[in-house]
C-alpha cells in the first residue's frame, strides 16, 4: 500500500541488537552518525478484517522469507523520512490544526479583538 520507509541505526545498542558484537557496533557507530540497516524497514498494509491502514517492521530473512510485526513506536524516531505519528512536540496544537485545514475558509478561525 505505501512505499517502503528504511530504517538506520545511530547507537551502538540499535547495532548490538541485530547481532553485531560491542566492539564493533561501538566502531562503527563512532565513525559514521547512522548505519543504514539493510533489509529492514516500514511499510503500510490495508487490513480486510479491521479496515484499517496497520504499520509493520518487516524483516528479509534468508531464502526469501520475510519476518512481519507491528511497527512499534520507537522504530519510527529510526525510520528514514516519515512524519512522526504523534506530530512534533514543538508545533502548538493552533498551528497543527491550520496545517490540516483545506480550503480558504481557514482566516475565519482568526478571531480580531477591535
Amino acid at each position: 500500500m505505501s512505499q517502503k520507509f528504511s530504517l538506520y541505526a545511530d547507537r551502538a545498542e540499535q547495532l548490538q541488537q541485530r547481532g553485531v558484537s560491542r566492539r564493533n557496533a561501538l566502531m562503527v557507530v563512532s565513525t559514521r552518525t547512522t548505519v543504514m540497516l539493510s533489509g529492514e524497514w516500514l511499510e503500510a498494509f490495508w487490513c480486510d478484517e479491521c479496515q484499517q491502514t496497520q504499520w509493520y517492521h518487516i524483516h528479509r530473512l534468508d531464502n526469501n522469507r520475510y519476518q512481519v510485526a507491528l511497527a512499534p513506536a520507537e522504530l519510527w524516531q529510526q525510520a528514514i523520512g516519515v512524519i512522526n505519528a504523534q506530530g512534533n512536540p514543538s508545533v502548538s496544537e493552533f498551528t497543527q490544526k491550520q496545517s490540516r485545514m483545506v480550503g480558504f475558509n481557514s482566516a475565519k478561525e482568526f478571531r480580531f479583538v477591535g
